[in-house]
Parts: structure tokens; sequence; C-alpha cells
């Protein structure tokens, strides 16, 4: 099994993308089937796929995470949500100089008073007083990413979410999705290229570093999901279409980890759960076809997971590609179309 320095690699500062291009679907997009390279744009993606083809989309919204305030001690603290459970209790990283105490208070963005319940492992629980989505999104801010170094503008606001973005929960935008814009959507419709909507709620676990050399101690943060059954039906109509096209292309790695969560038992089912597939070389793929993915950060689960898609050596011959070719990285770059090897 391939360890952690397999998927380590140079990525020059000024490749990470700090603002988004003007147009959402102006990116480059990497195409690449096997080992063959091929330097497109993402407007190209109507003829790069065939009618009948099936892009499957993350439906998740960003929501505003990411909170300032103090402690009832009157340090400074952080707080970035992970997570709000069914009975309201929020899940959240928190940075201060000290750690507070459990059953001490917090007050954040001069607006929520929070209670400190305890911890498990790196997150801390805590409760609101009130309804977590509803302070969270009233008063707390857009959480851009930790490489991104500007604060959340009024621009990020919009770009920062898909325009498909439907069921809040997520701290990190599925970013394969940034890329699409009414018109590029409804050239893909007029193609015969189907779409369909599953859920994964990305929590702010999908920044973390892999810390051990060994992949197999390396255990995934979860992350909420759901497929409607719609979802299910449009995939096995798609693939009893072959000869039409067929394939299943799952539009970012949130998507493909959700429908390959959902088929772990050998057969794609609806319902909705917690997701901690970690996906490395040698899984064994049941759904995805083709992945639209952005370039993702070294020694990071997403880099495994396209490497066991589409190859190790290959997603390393890429990157280099991207990098001597000056693509643009991470949440606002380009993207690459990866063909299942």
């Amino acid at each position: 099994m391939p360890t952690l320095d397999d998927f380590n690699y140079f990525l020059p500062p000024e490749r990470i993308a700090q603002v988004p291009l003007a147009e959402r679907s102006a990116s480059r997009l990497l195409v690449m089937r096997g080992a063959t390279l091929a330097d497109r744009g993402i407007r190209d993606l109507p003829d790069l796929l065939n009618p009948g083809d099936l892009l499957v989309m993350n439906d998740t919204r960003v929501i505003h995470a990411r909170l300032f305030g103090r402690k009832d001690t009157g340090g400074q603290v952080e707080v970035l949500v992970e997570r709000i459970a069914a009975d309201g209790e929020v899940i959240a990283q928190l940075r201060a100089s000290k750690p507070p105490r459990v059953g001490s208070r917090l007050l954040l963005e001069e607006a929520i008073e929070a209670t400190v319940l305890g911890r498990i492992g790196v997150f801390w629980r805590l409760t609101f007083d009130g309804d977590a989505f509803e302070l969270i999104e009233r008063h707390g801010r857009l959480p851009l990413p930790p490489y991104i170094d500007h604060p959340a503008t009024m621009a990020d606001e919009e770009r920062y979410q898909t325009v498909f973005a439907r069921e809040k929960g997520s701290v990190a935008a599925p970013t394969a999705g940034l890329h699409f814009d009414p018109p590029l959507l409804a050239e893909l419709a007029r193609r015969g290229i189907e779409t369909a909507r599953v859920t994964l709620h990305v929590g702010a676990g999908t920044f973390q570093p892999v810390r051990v050399h060994d992949l197999a101690e390396h255990r995934m943060h979860k992350e909420r999901y759901s497929v409607p059954q719609a979802t299910v039906d449009a995939i096995a109509a798609c693939r009893a279409h072959r000869e039409k096209g067929g394939r299943v292309v799952a539009v970012g790695t949130t998507t493909l980890r959700t429908l390959e969560t959902a088929a772990l038992d050998g057969e794609l089912k609806a319902g909705a759960g917690e997701s901690e597939l970690f996906v490395t070389p040698g899984f064994e793929f049941k759904v995805v076809d083709i992945l639209l993915t952005n370039f993702h950060l070294p020694k990071s689960t997403l880099l495994m997971l396209v490497s066991a898609f589409g190859g190790l050596a290959e997603i390393h011959a890429a990157y280099r590609h991207a990098i001597d070719n000056h693509y643009r990285f991470f949440s606002y770059g380009d993207a690459m179309l990866i063909h299942r090897k």
C-alpha cells in the first residue's frame, strides 16, 4: 500500500488561486485518460461528454460557519463549526490561547451566547442559546479555506457557492461545482446530458492533513450525506443505455464519496447517513465512471482519492503538467476531467 510520501508534490505558491475568475465557466480543464492529457476548458464539457451521460452534483450549501468572540475569562476565541447535530448541538473546531473550561460560556460575534459541553477528539461540543442554524446564518462569516489569504467579501458570498446550492450544512464548498453557470447547464441539457443531485455536507476536516505515514492508521472525519431515490433511478436508467452514453460523471470528490458510500454493499441504495469513506489506491469503484474535480493539496485525502481513481503515477504526471502549464490550483482554481483507470 502506498504511504503518505507517495502523495506529496511541490506547488509554487503563486499557483494557488486566491480569487475566482470573472466567469464561472471560464476555467481551464485538464482532460486525463490514463497517461493521455489534453488541455481544454470547462465550456468544452458538452463536447467531452455524450448524450445519455449523467452528471451527478452535490447540492449542499455553505453556511456562515466561522465565528469570532471571547471566552467568559476575556480571552479571544475562534470557532469553526464542523456540523450541527439533529438535536441542535454544535460540533466545532475551536482556537484559543488556552482551551475553555467545560461549562464555561462564549460570546460569539457579540450576538451568540454558547456553552462549552466538552470535547470529541479534536472537536468541541457546544450549545447555542437559540436555533444554531439561524444564529450562524445571521451572525457568522463565510469560512474560506485556509490557503485563501483574504477575509470573505461580498463577492465570495456569491462565488463560493454553486449555482445549484440548496441544502444548508457545509463549511466548505464542493468546489468542482463552482465551474457551472446557467448557460453551461442549459447547453448540457440541450445535448441530452442529464443531471441528478446528492447531498454531502462538507466538514472542516476536509482541510485536515493526514498525519500518519501508514495510511491504514488514518481515520476519516464523518460527513452527513443523502442520496434520493430519484438519483438512484437516474443512474440505473443511465447504465441501461450504455450505447447512448451511459456514463456516471461525479461532479467533485464529495459526490463520488457519497455515491460510493451508498454502494459499499455492492448495490447503490437511496438513503441518508454519515460517510467516513477513505478512498486510497486499490479501492473498487462501483458507481462512478468519470470524475470532474479541482486540483488538491499535497498529502491530502482528496489527492489519494483521485490517485485511486485515475492512477497514482498518472495523477503525478498530470499535476506536473498542470504546474508547468500554469493551471490555477485549489478551490478557486481550474479543474480536471478524469476517466477511471
